[in-house]
């Protein structure tokens, strides 16, 4: 039966692959049979063609790609700087030269030029109006199957009308910035510590509780000067590094529109792919709010949980997770602290949903498992679709659950308000489930969802089709409630 308690809406959300930034381009790296680059040979070709070809080539350029890209000669000049000590210390270049050397290490990337998927919402502030304004995050798949953070914005009016509004067409990046490095963070996340113990020691004891990549760098330098009388120092030098480059900001214009902004993949450790943000409008103790999102860094051949904070989506704040039940996809964290804690769902083991409980957002030492694969639908593994929702009846938990033909479901738990480790009501049937009609895609069979909201008492589910474009769903939380098996 293609039974599904929630209703589809009509909005359906395609990736755009107009939507292009300017990004670094090695010729070689793009060919994985090929060990070298072709840089050398690249600059040796341009430094040889006449200033009037350079001329030429330039304005062309210019003609084409600058009605797109207002930054376009500003990417031009940083990426010659990427590359410039490959070019002799001699050689006289003018400004053009320069820039077309720039140019020849530029490409447009595509951010959706794959797919746009995994979408999760949060709610504004709706005082004063007649409508309820939103932030959806969005992951979108590029060339090389690589993945980076974007953003929609949009309304849902008291009717409970859902309008999702267009995308800009132009692209930002944003600005990088250091910001201060924690000494927890490097103790957490050292690992071998039977290897790197002496050399850990040595280093952090010369540093405080937080210091800038500057001391930290000025430490890991001392090591590797006196290499011989520490084993294994250039390996703790690459730990040592590895880790500071996880912690960074990020920082758009005030002007700047959400739809946008793109946060793209910086450290070595999300390097292939910044996935699944599961964003949670984040309320404190005292009142206030900040928005939290955990994401899936990726490098290639492992992943790592990361944290993101902003309080205005325009400065943005990133820094690894540490702790077992961060070691695997899926991080979600509770919207408020619970007697005192930060509180998180987590699918430690791969394939449970667990909960875990910890002083710091961005450490987590153990997990509870809250529920395990029983149903046919669900056996090969479960996880959350974002962060629980609180309601008066108990915390909402939308989960997504894969079975036979690997076939993706999204269900819904419904956890204790005062002791979310208990699980008191479940669905036995699915909220949203891959439509008959609409096979195929990116990923087939797949519906996911990375945090969805509750609006005058409608629960709003945005959701990836396919791993291939977006939907949205709702449903009466009455109904969902009344559907439940409870106890």
């Amino acid at each position: 039966m293609n039974i599904a308690l929630a209703t589809r809406t009509q909005i359906h959300l395609q990736p755009d692959p107009s939507r292009v930034l300017l990004h670094l381009f090695i010729a070689g790296q793009e060919d994985f049979s090929s060990v070298h680059s072709r840089a050398n040979l690249v600059i040796e070709r341009c430094l040889a063609i006449s200033e009037n070809e350079v001329e030429e080539a330039l304005n062309e350029l210019v003609a084409r790609f600058l009605p797109h890209h207002d930054d376009l000669r500003y990417c031009f000049d940083l990426h010659f700087i990427r590359i410039a000590n490959l070019i002799p210390h001699s050689t006289i270049i003018s400004q053009s030269r320069r820039l077309l050397i720039g140019a020849l290490f530029t490409h447009e990337y595509s951010t959706e030029g794959a797919s746009l998927t995994n979408p999760s919402i949060v709610l504004g502030d709706s005082t004063g109006s007649d409508s309820t304004p939103f932030v959806m995050s969005v992951r979108g798949i590029g060339e090389g199957h690589r993945s980076s953070i974007g953003f929609r914005t949009g309304t849902i009016s008291k009717e409970g009308k859902i309008l999702v509004e267009p995308p800009k067409s132009a692209l930002k990046v944003g600005m990088i910035h250091e910001i201060l490095l924690s000494k927890h963070i490097f103790m957490d996340l050292l690992d071998a510590p039977n290897i790197l113990s002496d050399n850990a020691t040595l280093i952090l004891n010369n540093l405080s509780e937080t210091f800038t990549g500057s001391e930290l760098e000025i430490q890991v330098r001392r090591l590797l000067n006196d290499r011989e009388t520490f084993r294994n120092a250039d390996l703790a030098a690459t730990h040592f590094r590895s880790i500071a480059e996880k912690s960074y900001a990020v920082s758009f214009p005030s002007e700047c529109p959400l739809s946008e902004q793109i946060l793209w993949p910086h450290s070595r450790a999300e390097w292939r792919g910044m996935e699944d943000l599961r964003l949670v409008r984040f309320v404190e103790e005292d009142e206030s709010v900040k928005y939290f999102g955990t994401y899936t860094a990726f490098d290639g051949n492992s992943v790592t949980q990361q944290l993101l904070q902003t309080p205005d989506f325009k400065s943005f704040k990133i820094s690894p997770v540490s702790g077992t039940p961060a070691s695997s996809k899926g991080l979600a964290l509770f919207p408020r602290r619970i007697d005192g804690q930060f509180a998180a769902l987590s699918r430690c083991d791969g394939e449970t949903n667990s909960i875990c409980f910890s002083d710091n957002p961005d450490r987590w030492d153990c997990s509870q498992e809250l529920d395990a694969p029983k149903h046919w639908r669900e056996l090969v593994q479960m996880g959350n679709c974002g962060s629980p929702i609180e309601t008066e009846q108990g915390w909402l938990v939308l989960t997504h659950s894969v079975g036979p033909m690997r076939t993706y479901t999204i269900g819904a738990i419904l956890l204790d308000l005062h002791d979310p480790t208990r699980v008191i009501g479940k669905l036995t049937e699915p909220l949203i489930r891959p439509e008959i009609d609409s096979l195929g895609g990116y990923v087939p069979n797949v519906v996911y969802s990375c945090g969805g909201a509750i609006h005058d008492e409608q629960l709003v589910i945005p959701f990836g089709v396919n791993d291939q474009s977006i939907g949205i769903a709702t449903v009466k939380v009455e109904d969902v409630f009344a559907q439940m098996k409870m106890g």
